[in-house]
């Protein structure tokens, strides 16, 4: 399809740069919740209410990492400033990041960062700014590093507009986050509460959790006039037996998978067999769902609203209908909705499902 059939005006005001407090308090607008087409303005305190007892929510329980570091390069007497954003681990001590100031690297050259001796080697250069480093720390050490001399990896169109802040470490941050390696937050489960949690316990809602690494391709645009010739970011990720093995429970006994946010969606799809059946699973995942694509194992969605020509937009649309998606992104600035990373959220209900 074209890119621009996935194009819109979004007003400036409408972009979020800070989350809902309390963060259940954000508005919900419903889907398809009624099998007609219909939009509904709801609030995230109320899903349990939209669920029934038996179904199951999939969490991602990715953790961001500070992902962002300010570096030096040195040539003699010579020296230039380096950015990274990592956004893959390939191993304990290396990983892939987009970088600023690539040009400027050459294949064995040493990047500093601050005066502790933290540093990385460059071990590949690739198209587009990336490059592969070694760090002279792995594991642990590495996370401790990076706690104290990186920066939480804020979305362009928060980061053009404020400077990152102590409130950003928890702010862009699910309440369930464990497995550590993200460097973008999935962003749907920012809404969830202990209180909301629990409610959706009392109401027979199960939960279940899979671990996507949302890389900063994320935020990559499109840059093909037709969405058949974009080539999708790599992420990593698992699914477990357990929850393989619940997540068919649900569906035979009549239950519905709502994953939140599109991580755990394209997880979900790039774990099911064509019976739709989820089977465990761990790799990289490019899968790229777009308008036509015939989901397998997720009966609804919960997901922020989206960037214009996005491929995130794209899943979305793909999942309730491009003109649907029109209509209730157009219904969502009309009404004063939040959009992004730290905006309100949306719930998608699948059509005969």
């Amino acid at each position: 399809m074209k890119i621009d059939a996935f194009d819109f005006e979004l007003p400036e005001e409408r972009i979020a740069l800070r989350p809902a407090v309390p963060r259940d308090s954000a508005k919900l607008l419903t889907i398809n919740e009624d099998r007609d087409g219909a939009l509904n303005d709801r609030i995230v305190s109320e899903l349990p209410d939209l669920l029934s007892p038996g179904d199951a929510l999939v969490f991602n329980d990715t953790k961001v990492i500070p992902a962002q570091l300010e570096g030096v390069r040195r040539r003699g007497d010579a020296e230039a400033g380096v950015g990274l954003t990592l956004h893959m681990e390939e191993a304990p001590d290396t990983w892939r990041a987009f970088v600023r100031g690539a040009k400027k690297l050459k294949i064995g050259e040493t990047v500093e960062f601050g005066d502790a001796g933290f540093a990385a080697q460059v071990l590949e250069k690739g198209e587009g700014g990336e490059v592969l480093f070694r760090f002279n720390r792995a594991g642990q050490a590495l996370r401790d590093a990076l706690a104290e001399r990186g920066h939480i990896p804020l979305p362009p169109y928060i980061a053009l507009k404020r400077g990152e802040d102590e409130r950003d470490r928890s702010d862009y941050q699910t309440i369930y986050a464990r497995d550590e390696g993200a460097v973008a937050a999935p962003t749907a489960g920012l809404h969830f509460t202990d209180e909301l949690m629990a409610n959706l316990e009392k109401r027979g809602i199960e939960r279940h959790f899979v671990t996507l690494h949302v890389g900063a391709g994320t935020f990559l645009p499109v840059k093909v006039d037709d969405t058949d010739d974009h080539v999708m970011h790599s992420e990593r990720g698992i699914v477990s037996q357990a929850t393989a093995d619940a997540l068919g429970r649900v569906r035979a006994n009549g239950g519905r998978v709502v994953a939140v946010g599109t991580t755990s969606l394209r997880l979900l799809e790039s774990a099911a067999q064509s019976t739709g059946q989820v089977t465990a699973w761990e790799g990289a995942t490019d899968i790229f769902i777009q308008p036509g694509y015939s989901f397998l194992a997720t009966d609804a969605l919960m997901t922020n609203f989206h960037l214009p020509k996005s491929t995130l937009f794209m899943l979305v649309s793909a999942f309730a209908g491009l003109e649907t998606m029109r209509n209730a992104y157009t219904h969502a600035i009309n009404n004063d909705y939040r959009f992004y990373s730290y905006g309100d959220s949306s719930l998608l209900f699948l059509a005969g499902r």
